[in-house]
């Protein structure tokens, strides 16, 4: 799918987050990037083969 060289990580490798920007919707709150991975405001994402990876949650007792 992606033919930028370096090529970007597939969707399957750990850093796939990594891959370049191919369309981005902010007032929808996602992105796709080039490996096929959709990525969401809150951090989630969407992999190529429909599993979902969800957005970190913090604990009301966490401080930022």
């Amino acid at each position: 799918m992606c033919d930028h060289q370096p090529p970007c990580p597939p969707a399957e490798a750990t850093d796939h987050d990594s891959a370049r920007l191919v369309a981005t919707h902010p007032e929808q709150g996602w992105s796709l990037l080039c490996n096929g991975v959709v990525i969401f405001a809150d951090t989630g994402e969407l992999l190529p083969d429909g599993r979902v990876v969800p957005a970190p949650r913090t604990s009301p007792d966490q401080t930022a």
